[in-house]
């Protein structure tokens, strides 16, 4: 059974992680890059409780009330439940004494929900093979995804020398 602490520090972890993402969102954002609409993610939560999983183009489907504020939702608990598959795998001992590869690895993995799942889902293909420069958006993809898992050991560092 999970002990209340643990589970404070998986969000903790979780959120601190994605805080990190989304401060290098908006850096490739001011230089010109594009990157996700949140309210396209939320677009897509809200037609899954509608019962629709897969659309030709997220950004043609129906609006969803609340859409923004449901896809920055989905994506802080999808945040934490990425932290919390690093400590399923790597156990508690890893948050009190983190190290960085397990945690660049996880966030390398984490890679597969967008480009297998999200990615054809909304309407872009597998890996993005429905977008012009498909290659260049799975190594954008892949570089986000890396920055979480930085995000995630730095995360579980502050908390660690906090908790000290």
């Amino acid at each position: 059974m999970t002990r209340l602490p643990e589970i404070a520090t998986i969000i903790a972890i979780g959120i601190g992680a994605t805080v990190l993402m989304d401060v290098w969102l908006t850096f490739l954002k001011r230089m010109g890059v594009p990157t996700l609409n949140f309210a396209y993610i939320g677009r897509w939560v809200g037609h899954l409780f509608h019962g629709t999983f897969a659309h030709a183009s997220i950004g043609q489907a129906s609006p969803i009330p609340g859409e923004r504020a449901l896809g920055w939702l989905t994506h802080y608990a999808t945040g934490i439940a990425f932290a919390g598959l690093l400590i399923a795998i790597h156990g508690m001992e890893w948050a009190q004494s983190p190290t960085v590869l397990p945690a660049v690895l996880v966030g390398m993995a984490t890679v597969a929900a967008p480009l297998f799942v999200m990615q054809p889902a909304m309407g872009s293909g597998f890996a993005a093979s429905r977008t012009p420069t498909p290659l260049r958006n799975c190594m954008r993809s892949f570089a986000n995804h890396t920055v979480f898992g930085f995000g995630l050991y730095l995360s579980a560092l502050v908390i660690a020398c906090l908790a000290q």
